[in-house]
């Protein structure tokens, strides 16, 4: 292909209808063609990257291999992909205005008035195009957050305005996402809101070429009519998107309402080839067809929003089809935990895994989990944080360290066995400052990771301030805390693992961001692997009381 195709995503009528999951099925399908293709999003919010953002603000961020602190969708266009994102697949406003602003004030507007047009919409168009003009993808698909008529969404509506018209209706089209809600007092389908949202879209300018309804209820012929007809778009081009049971399902669900296809034929590309899922559906097939089941809890304290674990949620399922096992998360608030009600809580888990965060809040709920699978082998995976704990538990409780703690808990502790790195001491800013993106590990001879990830050394994403204390290392390990993972540029302890218990593992990265459908992530399907042996071990020896 000479030139980069462009198509664009917008939303409509409401929020969270599942825009990146649209995208992120629509790339799938086109992957599975044979054209090279990737997703961007733009986000209209004026922060620069989601990294200072709370979780209950903006679900979790997701780090790329360039260390990148992203949207969470990234996260869903890398599940679906199996293709690496970086910096360049995720833009917000904030973004856009700091590079305008610093344009301006090295000169280079030559002295002209800055202003929204052509300033800002030029930045988001280059911003656009940097993925195509890579020369690496036939296809980018790029999702503009929010929805048609915020007032913070109408700078990149304008720019999709241009650039559409600049490259022509046959290198750029615009789905439009839009809800068509079923009214149970009347009993029907309503078309009115989208006919509403797709009129607020052409005020601005834009026609979209396909829309995509989210729906509960099929969509009639009748229903399809009537949309084209007063969307202004052809019949066939009125995509039903009914709820699935599983977001994997909608690649399917779209190659049947012929997305894919009605795409290709406006673009102009070549419609020759059938999608070839056959890893995808065999990924389903196990998925939805688990020969057992096992309950991990997953130890956090923002456990009232999913989204805050997404990767580590959509990684437990690739594990799980893996080892066609049903894993049932069960999310526990650390803050909960204590002394007097960890039993009740734990005891039933199959798995623990112990998330990462920020902050002391939940921070002794989570040592006490952390203690109890160990007391208890039960088996266990700490996340960052999670690792962290881990090693202050065994500090705590084993070493006999009166107050072992991390100096981000406390500042003052005469334990310190977690500390602020090196480089982040004189940080004062905290967006974008952290240790983030890939960083090298290297593995110990016959320890536990070595086995599960079958190499030497691995590659893996991170995002933190703090860090293992190498001055308590040897103690650690003589006691039974073996570091089996480490930088071997910088010697930071990125793994530990306890000796004697059957499955336990802290890890300081984070490998929920890189586990995929087609490559599940290596870790986690040890764990869930160790949790069904624990599972099973743990009813063998309840029937043998019991005979």
């Amino acid at each position: 292909m000479a030139e980069t195709k462009y198509i664009f995503v917008t939303g409509g009528v409401s929020s969270s209808l599942g825009k990146g999951i649209i995208a992120a099925s629509l790339a799938k399908l086109l992957q599975a063609r044979g054209f090279k293709t990737t997703i961007q999003k733009l986000d209209p919010y004026i922060n620069v990257d989601p990294g200072t953002l709370n979780p209950y603000e903006h679900g979790e961020c997701y780090v790329t291999e360039d260390g990148a602190e992203t949207d969470l969708d990234l996260g869903h266009y890398e599940r679906f992909l199996n293709v690496k994102t970086s910096q360049a697949n995720n833009v917000t406003t904030g973004r856009i205005y700091q590079s305008v602003i610093e344009k301006e004030r090295r000169g280079e507007f030559l002295g002209k008035t800055v202003q929204v047009v052509p300033h800002i919409t030029n930045e988001i168009k280059e911003r656009i195009q940097i993925l195509g003009k890579s020369g690496e993808y036939d296809i980018v698909i790029t999702e503009i957050g929010g929805t048609v008529g915020d007032i913070e969404s109408l700078p990149y509506i304008e720019a999709v305005r241009q650039l559409k018209w600049e490259l022509g209706d046959v290198n750029a089209l615009v789905i439009h996402l839009t809800l068509v809600p079923y009214l149970a007092a009347a009993g029907e389908l309503k078309t009115k809101p989208t006919q509403h949202s797709v009129k607020t879209l052409m005020e601005s300018g834009i026609k979209a070429d396909i829309l995509v309804c989210r729906t509960e209820h099929e969509l009639s012929d009748d229903i399809r009519r009537k949309l084209a007809i007063f969307c202004n778009v052809r019949q066939e081009a009125v995509i039903q998107s009914i709820d699935a049971s599983t977001i994997y399902d909608v690649p399917n669900l779209m190659l049947e309402e012929g997305l894919d296809t009605v795409v290709l034929k406006k673009l102009m590309l070549p419609d020759d080839t059938i999608p070839n899922l056959e890893l995808w559906n065999q990924f389903l097939q196990r998925h939805k067809n688990p020969k057992y089941e096992v309950r991990i809890g997953l130890i956090g304290k923002y456990v009232e929003l999913q989204d805050s674990y997404k990767s580590i949620l959509e990684s437990f399922i690739h594990a799980g089809a893996a080892n066609e096992v049903k894993v049932t998360v069960e999310s526990i608030h650390s803050e909960f935990i204590n002394e007097n009600t960890i039993k009740n809580k734990i005891a039933h888990l199959d798995g623990i895994l112990v998330a990462p965060g920020f902050g002391e809040r939940g921070v002794e709920g989570k040592i006490d989990a952390v203690r109890y699978a160990r007391e208890n082998n039960i088996p266990f995976l700490g996340i960052c944080l999670g690792m962290q704990m881990a090693v202050i538990e065994f500090a705590r409780n084993v070493l006999q360290l009166k107050n072992a703690n991390s100096t981000e808990m406390d500042n003052e502790t005469k334990h310190p066995v977690i500390d602020i790195m090196e480089a982040q001491k004189k940080v004062t800013h905290k967006g974008g400052t952290m240790r983030l993106g890939a960083w090298t590990c290297k593995l110990s001879e016959g320890s536990l990771v070595k086995d599960i990830y079958k190499s030497e050394e691995i590659s893996e994403r991170h995002r933190h301030r703090y860090e293992y204390n190498n001055k308590y290392k040897n103690e650690l390990e003589n006691a039974g805390l073996k570091s089996t993972g480490i930088n071997p540029e910088t010697g930071l302890v990125e793994i530990v693992e306890l000796e004697g218990h059957p499955w336990y593992v802290g890890v300081q990265y984070h490998p929920e961001y890189k586990s995929t459908v087609a490559n599940p992530h290596p870790l986690f399907v040890g764990f869930v692997k160790a949790a069904v042996t624990y599972s099973k071990l743990k009813k063998s020896v309840k029937l043998t009381q019991n005979q």
